[in-house]
C-alpha cells in the first residue's frame, strides 16, 4: 500500500537520542536535523532544519530522566513540527512517564497520565507509538490512534536462546499476572506469582505468599518497569527461599533511580534483562545489567504504519529478534 504521505523523517529530543539512531540505521535514513537545547532561564528551544512539508514525521523520545524536561522538548517539537505544515506527525515514546497515575486509587489525586495523553494530543501529536504502557487502559486515554507494542519477544527470545532448564516465570506482584503469563507462554514455562501489598507511597512493599511452585528450577522474575529495585530484590529473595535454583530478572524499562543499582548489584539476581526504551548511563553499568535495543521493533513499525500495513502481523507471525536474524 503506498502512503498518502510524502517522505518519512524521524527527530529526536535528548532523552534517547542513541535509540533514535538506531532506529534510522534500520529504516536507512539519516536522523532529521533539529535544534533542541535549554536556555540559560530553562526555557526550551526548538528549530527545525529541513522541509518536513507534508511528511511522515515521527518524533522518538522517551519521557525519562530528566522527565519533565524529556516531555516539554517532545510537546515543543511536536508544536514546531505542526507549524512546519507536517502531513503527519507520530509521537514516538519508548517509555511513557506517569504511567502508574493512570486511575484515582487515593482521595483528591490525579489522573496524570490522562493529563499527559491530553498535552500529546493539544501539541499536534496524530498517533501515538509506545512500548509495554504501565496499563493498557492508558490507550484509552487518548483520542488519536496509539500502537502500544511489546519487548516480550525480544526479551523472552533472549532466554530462550539462554537455554535455562526448565525455568519458571514469576510474577513480581498480581497486578503484572496478565503480561508474566504471556511471557511464560512464549517460553512455554510455568507460572508463579508473588501475592504483595504496597505500603503508601513511599515504594517500600511487603511481600505476603508465593502462589505456585518454584522448587528446583530456575526463576525468571518479569516486570514491565524497575525503578528503585526494591520489588524486585524483594521477590528474588523469597522465590530463592522457596526452593529456586537461581533467579533472574527483566523487564522492559529499566529506570534504575535512587538506590537501584547498589540494591540490585548486592541482591542474588544472577543477571538482569532490560531494554534500551530508557537510556543506561554509563555509571549505571554494572556486569549484571544486560541490555537489549528495542530499535528494530521501533523501524519496523514506522515503516508499516507508513507504508498503512498491519502493525499486529508483527507479532502474529512471532516477530522474535533472534530467530528473524
Amino acid at each position: 500500500m503506498a502512503s498518502i504521505y510524502n517522505e518519512i523523517n524521524v527527530f529526536t529530543g535528548n532523552a534517547n537520542p542513541k535509540l533514535a539512531e538506531e532506529v534510522c540505521q534500520y529504516i536507512s535514513l539519516p536522523l532529521g536535523r533539529a535544534e533542541v537545547f535549554e536556555f540559560s532561564n530553562e526555557n526550551i528551544f526548538v528549530r527545525i532544519n529541513e522541509s518536513v512539508r507534508q511528511n511522515d514525521v515521527f518524533v522518538v523520545q522517551s519521557l525519562s530522566s530528566p522527565i519533565h524536561r524529556s516531555i516539554m522538548e517532545m510537546l515543543i517539537m511536536i508544536d514546531a513540527l505542526k507549524r512546519a505544515s507536517a502531513g503527519r506527525i507520530t509521537a514516538v515514546l519508548p517509555y511513557f512517564a506517569y504511567g502508574r497515575t493512570d486511575k484515582k486509587d487515593q482521595p483528591r489525586v490525579p489522573i496524570t497520565a490522562r493529563l499527559l495523553a491530553d498535552m500529546i494530543t493539544v501539541a499536534g501529536a496524530n498517533r501515538v507509538l509506545t512500548v509495554d504502557l504501565h496499563a493498557g487502559q492508558i490507550e484509552g486515554f487518548f483520542n488519536i490512534p496509539v500502537d502500544n507494542l511489546t519487548a516480550a519477544h525480544i526479551l523472552a527470545d533472549y532466554f530462550y536462546q539462554r537455554r535455562l532448564p526448565n525455568p519458571v516465570v514469576v510474577s513480581p506482584d498480581l497486578g503484572n499476572a496478565k503480561r508474566a503469563r504471556n511471557f511464560a507462554e512464549l517460553l512455554e514455562a510455568p507460572l508463579a506469582l508473588i501475592e504483595k501489598r504496597r505500603m503508601g507511597n513511599n515504594d517500600t512493599t511487603s511481600v505476603l505468599n508465593l502462589i505456585g511452585s518454584v522448587e528446583g528450577r530456575p526463576a525468571i522474575l518479569i516486570d514491565d518497569e524497575i525503578d528503585t529495585g526494591g520489588s524486585i530484590v524483594q521477590a528474588a529473595h523469597t522465590v530463592l527461599q522457596s526452593g529456586a535454583t537461581e533467579v533472574y530478572a527483566a523487564c522492559t524499562h529499566g529506570i534504575f533511580s535512587s538506590h537501584a543499582i547498589e540494591r540490585l548489584n548486592a541482591s542474588p539476581i544472577k543477571e538482569l534483562i532490560a531494554t534500551d526504551t530508557v537510556p543506561l548511563p554509563e555509571h549505571k553499568r554494572i556486569p549484571k545489567i544486560t541490555q537489549l535495543t528495542v530499535a528494530r521493533l521501533l523501524g519496523e513499525c514506522i515503516l508499516r504504519i507508513h507504508a498503512g500495513a498491519s502493525v499486529g502481523a508483527l507479532f502474529t507471525r512471532e516477530m522474535r529478534i533472534g530467530h528473524d536474524s
